[in-house]
């Protein structure tokens, strides 16, 4: 194919609302450097870090869930100024709202999942690559320094666009039925999934506690659990708990259920988490003694109350989980063509529509993946 000269994109071009996200077909297409690959991006799809970036929730002076600190409504004290939740007010938003705490390179083409096809190589890349259809470890292992790994989107610019460079350590050769869409929902979930149970080490017959089930990285956990023959308790919003049960959970609890009379004390043996908020206390409670706790997120809420008795006389082991170790991503692999795994797509949308598409997203009314497609190629 012939690779233009421009290309369509979104870019971030600061921390605030929806407006931030600029859709424009101007963007020049950029060409892969020494070691990495050009990808012709068919799906991208959405996920919590993209609008945790946006609103800057990552900052220090944030302590409200996503969903709350993403709120815009009139101000109580400034007439009709918007309101960032509990954050400060657009014009004064935090310059570490990305996850470094040292400040976003703007603008930002954001986008950590993609599927696509490789059109083009850099140095150092056999050109045979070309042709092949992949998908990007979101967590870029190759680029690492020292204790700090970079992910797409977020370091540097991602999928959100029609064209995007990677290294080619980090991407994958995937041979599936799966859609473009469907594959563009399992990189940075069910990587992330599979970070978090092999962290804990679930292992077969043990009892895994999943919160968060009916997003993204819970649909992925629930799966994977399975796939390692994990008993899975799974906590959603009551009304989707049937579709939970569905995937694969052997019970799934509603979220404002108490959990110590549901399913007894210290009977889980690891508690894999994205929620965090007011009820974390109880995941405690109903750890088993020498019980494993994972996180990766924290959607109700980044602080929580944590009564350290019952971490060192339970002899409780906590990992908080971003950067992927060497075996999760080659794992997934096998596990998509072994046609182990299957992603849940709910709903399609044009790259152009990304606010309406992250606004769905925040209403958490739907159950898997919100997938964003460019538009076609057109002449160079």
């Amino acid at each position: 194919m012939t690779i233009p000269k421009f290309m369509a994109a979104v870019r971030l071009v600061g921390h605030g609302g929806a407006d931030k996200l600029v859709y424009a077909e101007d963007v020049p297409t950029p060409t892969p450097s020494a070691g990495e690959v050009l990808i012709r991006v068919a799906a991208a799809s959405i996920n919590n870090t993209d609008i945790n970036t946006r609103i800057g929730w990552y900052s220090a002076q944030a302590s409200a869930g996503t969903a709350e600190t993403a709120a815009i409504g009139p101000s109580p004290d400034k007439g009709d100024m918007p309101k960032y939740g509990d954050m400060p007010k657009y014009g004064d938003m935090p310059k570490d709202g990305d996850w470094t705490g040292s400040g976003l390179v703007f603008p930002r083409i954001q986008g950590a999942d993609v599927c696509g096809e490789i059109v083009a190589v850099g140095d150092g890349v056999p050109g045979g690559r070309r042709g092949e259809r992949v998908i990007v470890q979101s967590c870029l292992r190759s680029l690492a320094r020292g204790n700090f790994t970079p992910w797409l989107g977020s370091e540097r610019d991602g999928a959100f666009a029609q064209f995007v460079t990677a290294p080619a350590a980090d991407t994958y050769r995937v041979e599936c039925a799966l859609t473009d869409a469907e594959l563009a929902a399992v990189p940075c979930a069910f990587a992330t999934a599979e970070n978090l149970l092999g962290r804990a080490g679930v292992k077969a017959g043990e009892n895994v506690l999943i919160t968060g089930a009916s997003g993204n990285v819970g649909i992925a956990a629930v799966q994977l659990a399975r796939c390692r023959g994990a008993h899975v308790t799974a906590i959603a919003a009551a009304d989707k708990c049937a579709a939970i049960e569905a995937i694969g959970a052997d019970r799934c609890l509603a979220r404002d259920t108490k959990l110590v009379a549901a399913i007894g004390k210290d009977s889980v043996d690891v508690a894999i988490d994205v929620v965090g908020g007011p009820n974390w206390p109880d995941l405690l409670d109903v750890l088993k003694t020498r019980g494993r706790y994972a996180v990766s997120g924290a959607i109700a809420g980044p602080i929580v109350q944590l009564d350290l008795r019952k971490l060192y006389l339970k002899d409780l082991t906590f990992h908080g989980c971003t950067s992927q170790d060497a075996r999760v991503f080659p794992d997934l692999i096998g596990h998509l063509e072994r046609g182990e795994i299957k992603p849940v797509i709910a709903r399609r949308y044009a790259l152009r529509d990304i606010a309406a598409a992250q606004e769905d997203f925040l209403s958490k009314a739907l159950i898997g993946k919100i997938v964003l497609i460019p538009p076609p190629i057109g002449p160079g």
